[in-house]
C-alpha cells in the first residue's frame, strides 16, 4: 500500500488545499494526519519525548494489529508551545478505510520540567505501566479518500504530577483525543478518455486545486475542504472545455461527478 507524502511540521490553521496528480487515484484508503496541542499548565516548560506513533485496527487489544505510522518526526515537544489553539503534526499516513480503535504514543526517556521561575530542568518519570507507550481510544471508522485529523489535546497540568515533598515529579499522560473529516474530494469520468484534461476546483475565493486524468478518463481530486465550487476541464483541440458550476463537497465523503463530456 502506498504511503503518504510526508506534511512537515504545521500549523493546524495552515491547512491548505492539497493537489491532485495522475497517480493520485482512488486507493480505497483514508487520509490521516496525527497532530498535538495542550490546555495550558502552571509551568515555564513540559517537555515530551515523543519517540513514535502507533495504531490500532482491531476491536480487541491482544497485542496484535498494531501498525507504527511511516512518516513521523520523533523529538522533544514542549506541549507549552501548542497552547492557545496551536498544534503540531506528529504523523501522517495513508491507511486502508475501516476502523481505528486505538492510537498509542511511544515516549523516550527524555522527559523533563522547568518551573516557573527556575533555571533547571526537572527529569520527568514515566511510570512503569506506560513504557510500551499511552493507549488512547479513538473508535473511528475511516473512510476511502477522506482526509481526517486526529487531535491529541495533551493536558500539562494534569499529566505533572508532584511526588510527595521530594522534589520529583512523575508524568502521568491525560490526553483527550478529537478524530474529525477535515477534507472530501471530487471524483468522476471525463469522455473521451484520449480527451486528458487539465482539471481545476475553484472556490468563491478563487483558490484552486488542480488534478488530472488517468488513461481510462478517470479521475479523483483530494484533499477539497467543504464548500461549494465550480469544476473546470480545459482540453486541446479537437475536445471541448467544460465548466460544472454548484460543485459541492462535504468534509465525510467524496461528491461524484456524472460523466463529463468534451466531444
Amino acid at each position: 500500500m502506498r504511503k503518504v507524502f510526508l506534511f512537515g511540521m504545521l500549523l493546524f490553521t495552515s491547512l491548505g488545499f492539497s493537489s491532485c496528480s495522475e497517480e493520485d487515484e482512488a486507493t480505497g484508503a483514508a487520509r490521516m494526519e496525527v497532530r498535538l496541542t495542550d490546555a495550558p499548565g502552571d509551568y515555564e516548560e513540559v517537555n515530551v519525548d515523543i519517540r513514535s506513533v502507533q495504531i490500532h485496527r482491531e476491536a480487541n487489544d491482544d497485542g496484535s494489529g498494531w501498525t507504527t505510522l511511516d512518516n513521523i518526526k520523533p523529538g522533544v515537544y514542549n506541549l507549552l508551545d501548542f497552547a492557545n489553539g496551536k498544534d503540531t503534526l506528529l504523523a501522517s499516513a495513508t491507511l486502508p478505510a475501516g476502523r481505528i480503535s486505538q492510537i498509542r504514543l511511544v515516549l523516550g526517556n527524555n522527559n523533563t520540567l522547568k518551573l516557573k521561575g527556575a533555571n533547571a530542568r526537572i527529569p520527568l518519570t514515566t511510570p512503569s505501566g506506560q513504557t510500551s507507550g499511552v493507549k488512547l481510544q479513538i473508535n473511528a471508522d475511516l473512510e476511502a479518500d477522506v482526509t481526517y485529523v486526529v487531535l491529541l489535546d495533551f493536558d500539562a497540568a494534569k499529566s505533572v504530577v508532584k511526588r510527595g515533598n521530594s522534589g520529583n515529579y512523575n508524568l502521568k499522560p491525560v490526553i483527550r483525543t478529537l478524530t474529525q473529516a477535515v477534507a472530501g474530494g471530487i471524483r468522476g469520468t471525463v469522455i473521451p478518455a484520449a480527451a486528458r484534461p487539465g482539471i481545476l476546483v475553484i472556490s468563491a475565493a478563487n483558490d484552486t486545486i488542480g488534478g488530472f486524468t488517468d488513461e481510462t478518463g478517470r479521475f479523483l481530486i483530494k484533499g477539497v475542504p467543504a464548500g461549494t465550487y465550480k469544476v473546470q476541464f480545459t482540453a486541446t483541440e479537437p475536445y471541448q472545455n467544460k465548466e460544472i458550476p454548484d460543485v459541492t463537497v462535504t468534509n465525510t465523503q467524496i461528491t461524484e461527478l456524472p460523466p463529463v463530456d468534451l466531444n
